[in-house]
């Protein structure tokens, strides 16, 4: 019976990740395109709006060591999701309420930037507290499964979410646009409520592990468990890089494929699906196969040699003039993404402790961002650069490919020096 329960209560879990991705969808993809094309925002202001939640992310940290040390009404992680999914969800009502309005004064820009800062600084808390109880759920193999579990659970959420918000907004209309975003918000909150509401379980250790936490402040924390520690620096780095390296092509495949294989419009498109698709069948075989049997650090180098090899595919595509090759290999860097990025988030449960579990989550978060962020930029200058000073598409695109394996033959060749056993929070509660 007691198993039946535990059983339940983790698929109840899975709601939260629902509920971050619908969040996630209406932000990124709805309302990117409302105020792009029907609101008639210039597309650099809308880029700086939606890099406001990437860069308050290192408030991670500092949420996750307030998470580790200082319990609300008993429990150190339930409290803190909650609170987190409530700012998200003022934060969507607060940036649709403004954007519907009439005009573009330097007034209603800040009230739009300090509504993606609420909606950043939620977001942000309520996934960060989130993976630090299920670091703290699940144990041992069990811990790796279910981070990919829930992970599955957030690109389902994403797309049931995209159908829910599609099937409500069919064509732009304040009104509509707002009572969608009503919607949005409050089931956000009710899904993260049931999902985590009697899921922290009582346990003598976590409080002794509060305690611990609260001995030490802040900065001192910081700066002995964080920043003085080689192997949070070295995972650190390899976090970034690996994400860096898988991601830098993120905005650069379409107009590769358009440019280069003269694609159409509706091909290029289509190459997202082949990637997802990569993804979600190379996360399932992660959480059944890969992680149980061989462990988070071979299935991590696994997608890192991987991706390192798919994205040698476009560089041949465009030699060849083949689409059907540009094709294939987005489906194996899917496949390649959806194993390193398995394994690294298992890794990362796996740094963790009890003591400092939400704290060194927060910078695994904040790694993962900075690598996306750092990837997209440096693909685009990159790409400008050479375009610049070759007027060679081909050659331009080919050198971002070309930088992203030696990105991810770095990440791969550092992952050998890792000792997450002789980390300062592993020995912290030796």
């Amino acid at each position: 019976m007691k198993n039946t329960i535990r059983m339940a209560n983790n698929f109840r879990l899975a709601l939260f990740p629902v509920a971050y991705a619908l969040s996630g969808v209406l932000i990124g993809s709805t309302l990117n395109r409302v105020m792009i094309a029907d609101l008639g925002y210039s597309a650099t202001l809308v880029a700086l709006f939606f890099a406001i939640p990437l860069m308050v992310s290192p408030v991670r940290v500092w949420i996750g060591y307030r998470s580790d040390a200082f319990p609300l009404l008993g429990k150190r992680r339930e409290p803190y999701i909650i609170l987190g999914t409530l700012l998200i969800g003022l934060g969507i009502i607060a940036i649709v309420s403004i954007i519907t309005r009439q005009g573009g004064s330097a007034l209603l820009m800040a009230g739009v930037a300090s509504a993606f800062l609420l909606y950043g600084l939620g977001r942000n808390a309520a996934h960060n507290t989130f993976q630090a109880l299920v670091a703290e759920r699940y144990t041992a193999e069990a811990r790796s499964r279910a981070a990919t579990f829930y992970e599955v659970a957030t690109m389902l959420g994403m797309v049931a979410g995209a159908g829910f918000i599609k099937k409500g907004l069919t064509d732009y209309d304040p009104a509509r646009l707002t009572a969608v975003a009503l919607s949005v918000a409050a089931a956000v909150f009710v899904l993260a409520f049931l999902a985590t509401i009697g899921n922290e379980e009582k346990d003598y250790r976590l409080n002794e592990a509060a305690r611990k936490a609260r001995d030490v402040p802040f900065r001192t924390a910081f700066a002995q468990i964080i920043a003085a520690d080689p192997q949070v620096r070295l995972f650190f780095a390899i976090v970034m890089l690996t994400f860096t390296g898988t991601l830098a092509q993120d905005v650069l495949l379409e107009p590769y494929g358009g440019l280069v294989l003269a694609m159409s419009v509706g091909e290029t498109t289509g190459l997202i699906q082949f990637w997802g698709v990569g993804v979600l069948l190379a996360m399932l075989a992660s959480g059944m196969f890969f992680l149980k049997y061989y462990g988070w650090m071979i299935t991590m180098r696994a997608g890192m040699i991987l991706s390192a090899l798919a994205f040698l595919g476009p560089i041949a595509a465009g030699f060849l003039g083949n689409a059907a090759v540009l094709q294939t290999a987005v489906f194996v860097m899917g496949l390649g993404t959806g194993l390193a990025g398995a394994g690294m988030l298992s890794g990362a449960l796996s740094f963790t402790s009890r003591i400092r579990a939400g704290m060194l989550l927060g910078v695994w978060a904040v790694a993962n961002m900075a690598g996306h962020a750092v990837g997209s930029v440096l693909g685009g200058m990159v790409v400008d650069t050479v375009r610049h000073l070759t007027n060679n598409p081909f050659l331009a695109y080919s050198t971002v490919f070309a930088a992203e394996v030696i990105m991810l033959v770095t990440a791969l060749h550092l992952s050998t020096y890792l000792d997450y056993a002789a980390s300062q929070a592993h020995q912290e509660e030796l």
